[in-house]
């Protein structure tokens, strides 16, 4: 890493946090049309209900994470969530087309998007912790 880590760390958090604000925003709006594009099918009245509960907590993560000085390092809570949070829905993404044959035309940009994410948030975690003082 770079004298600038903590500016791209901060640049990296901020791109999380829109692309969940706006998946949220979405999902809140028109659970029907994002989930028909993510993947593929028909959905129920239920699970509408419940895409909707996910756009409220994937807007709440994304201002939870929404970058500033103290969250802008890669020993904060907003960094550590973020990166579960891209790593997990990457591998469950692939799994449901891999596994369950489901998808649809946003699935794997989808896949691909949130793991380039976390690949890039563990390289600036490994670039962090091997030189301790760009974080600080």
């Amino acid at each position: 890493m770079n004298q600038d880590s903590p500016n791209v760390l901060t640049k990296l958090l901020a791109f999380a946090s829109v692309l969940e604000i706006g998946t949220g925003l979405a999902l809140i709006i028109d659970p029907a049309l994002v989930v028909r594009l993510l993947m593929g099918n028909k959905e129920t009245l239920d699970e509408l209900y419940v895409a909707r509960f996910l756009g409220i907590a994937l807007f709440a993560l994304g201002i939870a994470c929404w970058p500033s000085e103290q969250r802008s390092k890669c020993d904060t809570a907003a960094f550590r969530g973020m990166l579960t949070y891209n790593t997990a829905v990457a591998f469950f993404l692939a799994y449901v087309f891999i596994v369950e044959r489901i998808g649809g035309v946003l699935l794997w940009p989808a896949v691909i998007l949130h793991g380039v994410v976390a690949i890039i948030m563990i390289w600036a975690w490994r670039g962090e912790s091997r030189n301790p003082a760009i974080g600080q």
